[in-house]
């Protein structure tokens, strides 16, 4: 209704933020309410801004297209579409007043036939002429002269209806020869909305691969990991060393010498155990699990898996572990 409103009183109606727009402020709100300094709130903060941009260029698609597209169909409909439908109409009408002509012609003319039948019929005998035959022959003369009046005046309407419908006939063709120009226009107004929802949808997919690589950049330890781990790992994969300087726990397998006897109690046991994390571990690829020192996870071992290795469970995340970086709990 406003929109409406502006549109009469020929006012230019106010910029709004459009849903992405919303979202982005929102977003951003969020992130500096958490604190821009925390890797969530920063990460917030560059979804809101990623999300105000895909709402510009939406406001660019939507204007593009208000100006190449619909426009022109708009005056079309509102203007020549308008006079040819009218046209058309009033052709209409033509044609069956051309026809209500051609109908009353026939009909005078069938008329005006039957009366000169009458007027050539067998006259009368000699003995019944009588001063009322004469009344008769001069209202027979009138009539004869009555229908051919009728026969003329339908004519004379047929051929003004005639000549109008040839004219409205005119006219509509002439407005129907100027459509297929129309439809060339339309068709590349056409393939310019095509063009610029083409190019939205890029910028889109751009501003997203963007944000992901921005999302990508923070520590991994605040990045899901959703992926699922193979069953064997690749020939050549060393295992990482913890970090240095760490010192393990007491009671912690550590290093490559101790990581058999550990291993062997898992295989003992040939079901899942509970391990505590000494270091955080950052996942090298999408098999593995990223860790924080000090959580509890599940571990098990797997057929084919390098010893230094473990399959480790976190809820629904489930990943490669080293096993250096673990040890396991009664």
């Amino acid at each position: 209704m406003e929109e409406f409103l502006y549109e009469k009183l020929d006012r230019k109606v106010p910029t709004r933020a459009n849903n992405h727009e919303v979202l982005g402020e929102c977003l951003i709100d969020a992130g500096h309410e958490i604190g821009c300094g925390t890797a969530y709130g920063s990460a917030l903060i560059k979804c809101g801004e990623t999300e105000k941009q895909v709402g510009s260029a939406e406001k660019e698609l939507i204007h593009a297209s208000a100006i190449n597209f619909l426009a022109p169909i708009r005056s079309f409909i509102e203007g020549d579409y308008k006079t040819i439908s009218k046209e058309r109409k009033l052709l209409q009408n033509k044609r069956l007043d051309l026809d209500a002509a051609k109908t009353r012609l026939k009909k005078t003319r069938t008329a005006d036939a039957r009366a000169a039948n009458l007027n050539s019929s067998t006259p009368l005998s000699e003995e019944y002429v009588t001063p009322l035959s004469y009344t008769l022959s001069f209202l027979h003369v009138r009539w004869l002269k009555l229908w051919a009046g009728e026969v003329q005046q339908a004519e004379s309407e047929l051929r003004i209806s005639q000549s109008e419908f040839d004219r409205q006939a005119e006219i509509t063709r002439l407005l129907l020869e100027g459509i297929s120009s129309t439809h060339a226009h339309h068709l590349r107004c056409l393939n310019d909305f095509v063009d610029a929802q083409a190019a939205y949808y890029a910028q889109s997919y751009q501003y997203m691969v963007n944000l992901q690589k921005q999302l990508g950049s923070f520590p991994s330890t605040f990045v899901s990991n959703n992926n699922q781990a193979s069953a064997s790992l690749g020939p050549g994969v060393s295992v990482p060393a913890p970090p240095a300087g760490g010192a393990p726990r007491a009671g912690a397998s550590v290093g490559g010498a101790q990581a058999s006897p550990l291993l062997g109690e898992l295989r003992a046991s040939s079901s899942p155990r509970r391990a505590r994390v000494l270091y955080d571990y950052d996942a090298a690829s999408s098999s593995e699990l990223s860790l924080l020192a000090d959580e509890v996870i599940t571990v098990s071992t797997v057929p084919g898996m390098d010893s230094d290795w473990l399959m480790g469970e976190r809820g629904f995340q489930k990943g490669k572990v080293p096993i250096t970086y673990l040890e396991l709990l009664n």
